[in-house]
């Protein structure tokens, strides 16, 4: 038989090949007690918090939705999520401090819980569970949903005094708040647990300074916007949508600075805190973290990863104390 023929016969005879589509990835979800899961809530919000719908516009596929570019769009919702979910009816900071993004906030304290709860079968509540803020800003963030959700209580501290005054406004108009937060100025920007931490915390947690300047933040912050616009004028022309002052933003050296001073002055209050914890935001940092940490004499180390849409996000967890230790803890502070 000819090559030809024999070729075109065995072409014929082949079986076609079918084409697998590959699944599309599902989108990583909040954690599960999180309230904000899914699209806004806008009727909702609204109800709560009316001011918040001259701010709604259609996005291209006629939904309502509100312009992420507009500093002023996201501090309303940020004011109506407070409103609706958190009983915060008064909720102001001052121009060009950080407006946080409530959702992803949210996420790093559920995990808390988690953290806290370990293997028992009830996540510790109420205020005998501690906690200490450091860096809390003017948003009084992490204060406001911890005591909220789960009726802890909080010290929250920072080293700038406007920040504190601002937090202290929000702390005593709001009356679900007064008996569950008690802020203090650290006054010694070189340290962050010294002159702090005189009683036992079941938590610490932080959202560090993640740059080194003021000028990297600004580069970062362009970066975002150019994902979040299409229109490159509207984008050179744009404010942080989320604000932020140097003392929220910089630390000399970066995040990674700043997490290693505050682990090593960890080693201090070892027996004072049963977890801290902060968040990290770049993932390079996490392993020569870990291997300080290890240094410094930790018994548990945990890296608990979060995911907000696209967005993968992270906060590192040490303890200088064994489980069974973690346990009388747990007996004695929550019973």
């Amino acid at each position: 038989m000819p090559i030809k023929n024999k070729i075109r016969k065995q072409r014929k005879s082949s079986k076609p090949i079918k084409t697998v589509k590959t699944p599309k990835p599902k989108k990583a979800l909040l954690h599960p007690r999180n309230p904000h899961q899914g699209r806004y809530k806008f009727d909702e919000l609204i109800k709560s918090y009316p001011l918040l719908e001259r701010y709604l516009q259609p996005n291209p596929k006629g939904d309502r939705t509100v312009n992420f570019n507009n500093e002023k769009a996201v501090l309303f919702l940020n004011k109506a999520l407070l409103s609706y979910y958190y009983r915060i009816k008064s909720w102001k900071i001052p121009t060009g401090y950080m407006c946080p993004p409530i959702p992803g906030r949210a996420d790093y304290i559920h995990y808390l819980a988690d953290l806290l709860q370990g293997k028992e079968k009830n996540i510790p509540m109420g205020p005998k569970v501690k906690v200490l803020d450091i860096g809390t800003g003017a948003n009084c963030i992490y204060p406001i949903i911890g005591s909220q959700s789960y009726g802890w209580k909080f010290v929250a501290t920072d080293v700038d005094p406007v920040s504190l005054k601002a937090a202290d406004a929000i702390v005593q108009a709001n009356p679900c708040l007064t008996n569950h937060v008690t802020l203090v100025q650290q006054t010694d920007p070189q340290v962050i647990f010294k002159g702090i931490i005189n009683d036992r915390f079941d938590l610490t947690l932080c959202n560090p300074p993640f740059h080194a300047s003021m000028f990297e933040a600004k580069a970062v912050n362009k970066r975002k916007l150019q994902n979040l616009s299409k229109d490159r004028k509207t984008v050179k022309h744009a404010k942080r949508n989320f604000g932020g002052k140097q003392t929220e933003l910089c630390y000399r050296g970066g995040e990674i600075a700043f997490l290693k001073k505050m682990a090593r002055e960890s080693v201090e209050f070892a027996d004072k805190v049963c977890w801290f914890t902060s968040l990290v935001s770049k993932g390079d940092n996490i392993r020569p973290l870990k291997r300080l940490l290890e240094q410094l004499g930790t018994k548990q180390i945990d890296v608990i990863k979060m995911s907000q849409g696209q967005k993968i996000s992270r906060f590192i967890a040490w303890s200088f104390l064994s489980k069974r230790q973690q346990k009388t803890w747990a007996k004695e502070r929550w019973g």
